[in-house]
């Protein structure tokens, strides 16, 4: 039976998707199975989407877009739609991260999030978020889209050697996301570089952090903790921070040697005759 549960549209992005998505359907005289048929997917997806009861993907909004002759409407409307799928309290850094002229960040155990594939993401994300799962990885993976602009962010990150050691997600996820890192070496944009083991003490011991500088708003830090994110743009912190950034990135291996220790641990750790 097709799905006509009736939505608030100013409720979510979501509802908002789902009342535009059947109101456009109706008006091109197309069922639900109809459009799934030309979008190449099932009637019951199409009712799930309409209902806010699944969160569509890019690729979704694509076709739908192609098949209803909208222009790139839901193209364009998707993208809030995955970021309203975040958890409420990191929300306000993905809007302020998407604005960002220039992000330097320290990662004490993780990859940071705009460098993860998917299948990294995925094992990050299913400690916490079994129940949604693909959800937060869509949303996740939309935020890295501002690295494909045509003016993207500076993006410097030090990542702890730790991060690439600890295995995530098993060997091969490991390898193709230490893979994914050395693409950027060639990336004027995005600069990583490692803090060995054998630095010891550092600037940073406290754990991850990132600071955010824009064009023309005040620069902002950001830490978080299990369940909330703190983010200020008191000048003190700032000025602290930033001298507490600029020694770690004194401290860190340089980018091409960190890019040779990515590429070393790829291979002895979790290449194919790498360590168990």
């Amino acid at each position: 039976m097709v799905n006509i549960r009736s939505l608030d549209p100013s409720a979510s992005p979501l509802d908002y998707y789902g009342s535009e998505l059947r109101r456009l359907r109706e008006a091109a005289g197309l069922g639900q199975s109809q459009l799934g048929g030309i979008v190449f997917c099932t009637g019951s997806l199409i009712g799930q989407i309409e209902t806010a009861k699944k969160v569509p993907t890019r690729d979704f909004s694509e076709r739908i877009d192609a098949a209803l002759m909208t222009g790139g409407f839901f193209t364009r409307l998707v993208g809030l739609v995955l970021r309203s799928q975040l958890p409420t309290w990191f929300q306000p850094y993905a809007e302020m991260e998407a604005k960002a002229a220039y992000i330097s960040t320290y990662q004490s155990q993780l990859v940071y999030g705009l460098l993860q594939t998917p299948a990294y993401a995925r094992a990050v994300l299913s400690v916490e978020h079994s129940d949604l799962l693909d959800e937060m990885v869509a949303a996740r993976i939309e935020r890295q889209r501002i690295l494909e602009r045509d003016r993207p962010p500076v993006l410097w990150v030090v990542l702890d050697e730790a991060a690439l050691s600890r295995e995530i997600g098993g060997r091969e996820v490991m390898r193709a996301q230490l893979g994914h890192l050395l693409t950027f070496v060639n990336e004027p944009w995005v600069q990583i570089q490692v803090l060995p083991f054998k630095a010891g003490e550092h600037a940073a011991v406290m754990g991850s952090f990132t600071l955010l500088r824009f064009d023309s708003d005040p620069d902002l830090f950001y830490a978080e903790s299990y369940d909330m994110g703190h983010m200020t743009a008191n000048p003190e912190v700032m000025r602290e921070r930033s001298v507490g950034y600029a020694r770690l990135q004194a401290t860190a291996l340089s980018v091409e040697d960190s890019a040779s220790l990515i590429a070393r641990v790829m291979e002895e750790r979790y290449g194919h005759g790498g360590v168990a």
